[in-house]
């Protein structure tokens, strides 16, 4: 294939996942509006009025970027991992595989899908939030950047979830038992400071530290990890996944059955 008929086909691939989440926009958008406002009400506006300040912000304040970012990363990873897994369910991504299109534009048509679905959510989560409290932006490039490589990075996560799952019940499995978790111990509502040396640690394996914490530098200043760390562990896990990615679609491993 030459580049235009590449970029056909990445473009088709982007439209379809588009149109699939904006057709059922009130399964797919709007129960994140919903969630995160309950959210705001209950830990930002009834537990946050008696906790006060955390990290020289209002509670409020302070949990904000990790809410918008838990939209991101719930959403950007539910649309590829329900999406992919369809296709393989109902057979229609052997026709893909067999065709002449090259498994990255299939694998970099997905993610985009995925990313998109992240960003309209996000836009959507901040405009919840400001009913709630002011924003102020630190850093605009951050906020950006880090929008984007979560969002790709769980994109990614959600397409290995999908070539693993053999039911629609294993695609669940993996946002339930590990990410769910991994997103309330992310530093989300409390700052790691609080947290005894050992904990600290501990939670310095968990990606979503990084992702939290530099996302709330851009918009607030402050963070309890290193912001070129922070931006090189998450390109770290990002490497990884594409390349974890790659070799499930170039091997077929278990998509050719």
């Amino acid at each position: 294939m030459n580049a235009t008929e590449q970029w056909n086909a990445f473009m088709t691939i982007v439209r379809k996942e588009i149109r699939r989440y904006l057709r059922i926009w009130t399964q797919t958008l709007l129960p994140s509006a919903i969630t995160m406002s309950l959210y705001f009400v209950i830990f930002g506006t009834l537990i946050g009025s008696r906790i006060g300040e955390m990290g020289g912000f209002s509670y409020m304040q302070f949990v904000v970027p990790g809410l918008i970012m838990m939209a991101i990363v719930t959403n950007s990873y539910s649309n590829v991992v329900s999406s992919f897994f369809g296709s393989k369910f109902n057979h229609s991504v052997e026709e893909l595989l067999v065709s002449p299109v090259p498994n990255y534009i299939i694998l970099m048509g997905y993610v985009l899908g995925g990313v998109t679905r992240g960003l309209f959510v996000a836009v959507v989560v901040t405009l919840v939030s400001l009913f709630f409290t002011d924003l102020h932006i630190h850093s605009y490039l951050v906020v950006v950047t880090i929008v984007l490589m979560t969002a790709t990075l769980f994109a990614l996560a959600g397409f290995i979830n999908a070539v693993f799952a053999n039911s629609f019940d294993d695609i669940s499995i993996v946002p339930t038992f590990v990410l769910t978790p991994l997103i309330y111990l992310g530093g989300v509502f409390y700052s790691m400071d609080l947290l005894p040396d050992f904990w600290a640690a501990v939670s310095r394996l968990n990606p979503l530290v990084y992702v939290v914490n530099a996302f709330r530098y851009g918009m607030l200043g402050v963070s309890d990890v290193s912001l070129p760390v922070a931006f090189g562990m998450i390109s770290l896990f990002t490497a990884l996944a594409f390349g974890y990615s790659m070799y499930l679609l170039n091997t077929g491993k278990r998509l050719r059955q």
